[in-house]
């Protein structure tokens, strides 16, 4: 087993571990073991390879991960213009922090949760003579490495930009303030995690732990959205006005230091800004450290099965399904496919964080129109058609229905005595269409009657009539298969470019839309089309 040249880096520094008490010879054994099988372990960012491009990649010598960092140079390259458009550094930083952020804990979510929450260790090591102190330094390096070459890659050629333009003591400082942020992101993702491990166990603790890396996504998707609202333009000049609750905006705590040393600013809120920065890392990584014990403890619940009671039918969701579903068959693989969509953990990761993004974007187009005419304007405009900003999620979701971590047992499907396999792809998108699409667009309905009144209720029903019509022409476009039935290995082959192109009939469908309000029962009669639309193509046989 050949050595690495980050080991090398690293022993450098053998002293201050076993200064606190670390076996290092054994730390560095075991980092070298992680290390190595990494090297088997393919990136998400390479998910958009293709099949055969992975196989020759692992045949290949070296790290993967490293192989993939100048796709994140390349990201990185966005946050230049940033840096030198001038001197509001509030601003300027604030910005390219939250870049950095949004990848890193995305990274985090996609890449490191297997590194973070991984139970082999009781099982191999805590059977050595190893102490647990060692163990668990092993870990936290084997994270920190990947994170450092990640940040590193990111930011070495925007800060050397901002070395040039700016001087050293903005990349001093630079680097000081990503070292404390990356402090930061890791222990947030570790002490959420340690939360949940306290309460929950077995397979429930399973399900808690998606459903927190999705709500992670969908949370860096707002707080990008606030730092971009919490200045304002006058001028040509980036102006911030103060608020209370910006001291919740994390990538704000790091671009104040840089008003207080370069700038000379020193309003309070730099200060407390500044101050955040620096203290809540420090003090959130101490205390990650007393409770590593702890969280290596709870981590032994991932071990364990629960079997969840099997949950009656209700009658209303039995007369929804018979109402919408023809025939037995359509029913049985309606229920089939709702069971998959509802336990299928690598599904949910990937298919969720669309769906609340799909909700959040209508209002994102609501509130430049809140900004520039005030809420009078929107409630008695048409700004309820940004609904079809939903509908963006259908092909990719449909695409994503073909895939599964069972796939292997997509045999089944051969010994199951049908003459054709429409009622199994109608079933699957009618179960995607009633239990993940309506939900969200019920949600976003009862919305929209608040802000806009009861007379958007017919547009409304237009627009969903749209987005079922739509649903099943993506299916018929896109590159039809079996549902559930291939690897998530093989995302990569997805055809990306025709899921581009039918964003276009969206655009079309909402203009049409716009145009039938203009006239004395447009609407309806557009309501009767599409009707008529959909019970032509959802009757028609589908095959594969």
């Amino acid at each position: 087993m050949g050595d690495i040249r980050t080991l090398k880096v690293i022993d450098k520094f053998s002293g201050v571990f076993q200064r606190f008490g670390v076996d290092y010879p054994a730390m560095r054994k075991i980092l070298q073991v992680k290390l190595m099988m990494d090297q088997r372990r393919v990136p998400t960012i390479f998910t958009q390879q293709g099949q055969k491009k992975k196989k020759k990649a692992a045949e290949n010598e070296g790290n993967g991960f490293l192989k993939s960092l100048w796709m994140y140079a390349f990201f990185g390259l966005f946050t230049i213009p940033f840096i030198v458009m001038g001197e509001n550094y509030l601003f300027q930083m604030s910005i390219m922090f939250g870049f950095v952020m949004f990848i890193v804990m995305t990274s985090m979510i996609s890449d490191f949760s297997a590194v973070l929450l991984d139970i082999r260790d009781k099982n191999i090591l805590h059977t050595r003579p190893i102490d647990k102190k060692t163990i668990s330094a092993a870990k936290m390096m084997h994270v920190f490495i990947y994170l450092f070459f990640l940040t590193a890659s990111i930011v070495t050629i925007p800060l050397l930009v901002g070395l040039f333009k700016h001087g050293v003591f903005f990349f001093l400082l630079s680097i000081i303030l990503i070292m404390l942020l990356e402090a930061f992101i890791l222990v947030i993702t570790a002490l959420i995690y340690m939360l949940i491990l306290k309460f929950f166990d077995g397979e429930k603790l399973k399900d808690i732990i998606n459903y927190v890396q999705i709500g992670l996504s969908f949370s860096i998707m707002i707080g990008y959205q606030v730092l971009g609202r919490s200045f304002e333009f006058i001028n040509f000049d980036v102006v911030l006005s103060p608020k209370w609750w910006q001291v919740f905006i994390i990538p704000m705590w790091f671009g104040a230091p840089y008003e207080l040393i370069l700038n000379r600013q020193f309003h309070s809120y730099y200060v407390i800004f500044a101050i955040l920065a620096i203290v809540v890392p420090i003090v959130s990584f101490i205390i990650y450290l007393r409770l590593v014990p702890s969280f290596e403890k709870n981590l032994q619940k991932l071990a364990s099965y629960s079997v969840n009671k099997e949950k009656k039918r209700s009658k209303l969701g039995s007369l929804i399904i018979n109402t919408i579903c023809s025939g037995k068959e359509e029913q049985a693989f309606f229920r089939f496919a709702s069971l998959m969509m509802k336990n299928e953990r690598d599904f949910k990761l990937r298919v969720y964080p669309s769906l609340g993004f799909a909700i959040i974007l209508p209002f994102i187009f609501l509130f430049n129109s809140l900004r520039d005419g005030g809420f009078s304007s929107i409630s008695t405009g048409k700004g309820y058609l940004t609904i079809y900003s939903t509908m963006i999620i259908i092909p990719s979701v449909i695409t994503m229905l073909k895939f599964s971590g069972k796939y292997k047992g997509a045999w089944i499907y051969k010994t199951v005595p049908l003459s054709s396999l429409s009622p199994l792809l109608k079933g699957t998108l009618k179960a995607f269409l009633a239990r993940l699409y309506l939900p969200l667009y019920l949600v976003l309905c009862i919305l929209f009657i608040v802000v806009f009144g009861a007379r958007v209720i017919p547009d409304l029903i237009l627009a969903f009539l749209i987005a079922s019509f739509y649903t099943i022409f993506c299916f018929i476009i896109l590159k039809r298969t079996i549902p559930f039935s291939e690897s998530f290995e093989a995302v990569g082959q997805t055809e990306s470019w025709k899921i581009f192109v039918l964003m276009i009939p969206i655009a079309a469908f909402a203009g049409l839309h716009y145009i039938s309000t203009m006239f004395n029962f447009g609407v309806y009669v557009f309501i009767l089309i599409m009707l008529l639309a959909n019970l032509f193509l959802w009757r028609k046989r589908i095959s594969v």
